[in-house]
């Protein structure tokens, strides 16, 4: 996969990829949509209820996600255990050229966006004693599990670049992972993927959304489904 290095207007660089014609975060800033979205409604959301958390991620991409989760729980008795799902991974040279300018006053955590990335795939490694990182090379509709999750990270491409992973039996699929109560967040607003939710068996909330978006989404697993 053809990847490009962008930078977005935050200071934070994300990825473009050609085959896709897509590009992996926001251009309005790709550090601020993704603290708005993942770890703000998501994460920080589940915290305040539990402090082990299952999480799963869909689209694992540039590492992002993983990184500001490990930052709000580095210093807390919260246990993640990370399971990030990506069928095309980023090489790591890539990683090396992209630029965090939120990241210069913490190189402990710039270590971690390396360790991150050079964890093996498909063998469960602890970054951290409290974050435990699980990356998997598989399409999502292909990957079994007994695991079963309280947080999804829902970070695909976009419904009009990869539309089968928003359909309504992806979506059931998801959600079969989820432990009833279970949460899932994605940037994706549109009203179709909101109704596909539903169908799911998620009770599904419209929340305002990162900087210069309208809305996003947040689903909850609802009880006895």
């Amino acid at each position: 996969m053809s990847l490009k290095v962008q930078q977005t207007e935050d200071g934070s660089s994300t990825l473009f990829s050609e085959e896709f014609d897509e590009i992996y975060h926001s251009r309005h800033g790709a550090w601020q949509e993704s603290k708005h979205v993942f770890i703000e409604a998501g994460l920080k959301h589940l915290l305040a209820q539990k402090t082990e958390i299952h999480l799963l991620e869909i689209g694992f991409g540039t590492g992002l996600n993983a990184l500001l989760t490990l930052a709000e729980v580095k210093d807390s008795p919260a246990q993640i255990h990370y399971y990030g799902i990506e069928p095309l991974p980023v090489d790591i040279s890539l990683i090396e050229a992209m630029s965090f300018p939120q990241l210069e006053k913490t190189p402990d955590l710039k270590a971690d966006l390396r360790a991150i990335h050079e964890a093996e795939w498909d063998k469960k490694v602890s970054i951290l004693p409290n974050f435990h990182l699980h990356k998997i090379k598989q399409k999502i509709a292909e990957w079994t599990t007994d695991s079963l999750f309280d947080l999804v990270y829902f970070d695909a491409f976009a419904p009009s670049k990869h539309p089968e992973m928003w359909e309504e039996e992806a979506l059931k699929y998801i959600t079969s992972l989820m432990n009833k109560g279970g949460v899932l967040v994605t940037y994706c607003a549109k009203g179709y993927v909101k109704r596909n939710l539903k169908s799911a068996g998620l009770g599904v909330e419209a929340l305002p959304g990162p900087p210069k978006k309208r809305e996003m989404t947040r689903g909850t697993k609802l009880v006895g489904l």
